[in-house]
């Protein structure tokens, strides 16, 4: 018998009372003056951390340093918070979990847990609750993506709260596995970081490659409105595949969620249509994201995504597609632009005017070799490190979700 069947067996044994987050906790949201674009928030002498959506990560963690950081103008019109406060994203990417690692500012986009109503809580298991119980709100949501929830709903979850003695040790054992975990993930980086230092060597070029616009060898375009409008018909099964935004991600075609255009008019849809070779270019939202189509006959450009077609034979899509991924490419083009002014997107003639070095086909050809066994090395799911952080997960989850079920006391 494991020192938790133990515990259990000797101060819960005809089960655990569960309670709601109402009973458990009082929460409220972070704050932030409006609008969000002046540059007068941000930044400065006196700056402190601002905590923000995309600054939480999956493991009870945030980022070692947050995107932006909140200035003395802004501090007394948000809400700051101490090292080890339970925070939780409701907008955007919704249910994230993390417990802060420094003072700091949180933004509105955040629910922030700083008193408790009942005693012998360990903050760290209620933390583990509360993102298994999110997990699971997702498994039935469309997609796995929580879009909303409302104050109500988020009040009304219920976990179970044990005797601390058994919190305590749970605490213990997952800690365990995100420890494991963590090191993968941090070889992970370690090993992009030596890609992204390889990939940036390999596509930086002396005066003797020319340097050329993109408008001029490539084909740039983008789904009219009137074309998505008329002619456009989504629906959530078929065989064609409208590419959006969100399919969009490191490189590649991500196809987790998916909209089908089988019964669309097609006929009408000739310029959107896509081929292989074609590189997409997310130009709304999240910005700069790149994929290649793989497949004939099965995608459609959505709208929010630019078409970018090679028509040189001397530039190969594959290289043009690690070029625009390199840090080169952002550092001189993508990040000037969008510091420059304050468009949430890139128009079609700006990414036209995109400069890009056009070594000789066979130097392309000797890039693309490396860097794609680097690529397969980092981001393949199914081989290396990704895999077998992949699996280390999966059994945490598994583990997780049966330490955290208990069978509800009788009344």
């Amino acid at each position: 018998m494991t020192k938790l069947e133990q515990l259990i067996k000797d101060l819960c044994p005809n089960g655990v009372e569960y309670k709601t987050l109402g009973e458990i906790a009082t929460y409220r949201r972070g704050s932030f003056p409006q609008p969000y674009g002046d540059v007068r928030w941000y930044g400065g002498e006196g700056a402190m951390p601002f905590v923000q959506v995309a600054d939480v990560g999956d493991s009870l963690s945030l980022n070692l340093s947050t995107k932006q950081t909140i200035s003395t103008l802004a501090q007394p019109k948000s809400v700051f918070v101490k090292k080890g406060t339970v925070v939780v994203t409701l907008q955007g990417t919704i249910g994230r979990v993390a417990i802060t690692q420094y003072d700091s500012y949180v933004d509105r986009t955040l629910a922030i847990f700083e008193t408790y109503k009942i005693q012998n809580l360990n903050k760290k298991y209620f933390a583990y609750q509360l993102k298994a119980k999110f997990d699971e709100e997702k498994k039935h949501a469309r997609g796995t993506t929580l879009k909303t929830i409302t104050k109500e709903e988020f009040t009304h979850f219920t976990i179970p709260v044990p005797p601390i003695a058994v919190q305590n040790e749970i605490v213990r054992i997952l800690d365990t596995f995100t420890e494991l975990t963590a090191e993968l993930t941090a070889e992970l980086t370690a090993r992009k970081q030596q890609y992204e230092y390889y990939r940036d060597s390999l596509l930086t070029f002396d005066d003797s490659v020319p340097i050329v616009k993109l408008g001029d060898i490539a084909i740039v375009t983008k789904l009219a409105g009137f074309e998505f409008t008329k002619y456009v018909n989504y629906s959530n099964e078929g065989n064609i595949i409208a590419l959006r935004g969100l399919n969009v991600k490191n490189g590649t075609l991500d196809l987790t969620d998916v909209k089908y255009i089988d019964n669309s008019d097609l006929s009408k849809l000739n310029r959107s249509k896509l081929h292989i070779g074609d590189m997409l270019f997310t130009y709304v939202g999240t910005i700069g994201q790149v994929a290649l189509v793989d497949v004939e006959n099965k995608y459609y450009l959505a709208p929010n995504v630019a078409l970018i077609r090679s028509t040189s034979k001397q530039l190969l899509p594959e290289y043009m597609k690690y070029y625009f991924q390199s840090n080169i490419f952002w550092n001189t083009q993508i990040n000037r632009l969008l510091q420059s002014s304050s468009m949430k997107n890139i128009p079609m003639e700006k990414i036209r005017k995109f400069e890009i070095p056009l070594p000789p086909l066979k130097e392309q050809e000797r890039i693309v070799f490396i860097l794609d066994r680097f690529d397969k090395l980092s981001n393949d799911i199914s081989v290396g490190l990704p895999a077998e952080i992949k699996a280390r997960q999966q059994q945490y989850e598994y583990y997780r979700n049966k330490l955290l079920t208990f069978d509800e006391v009788k009344a």
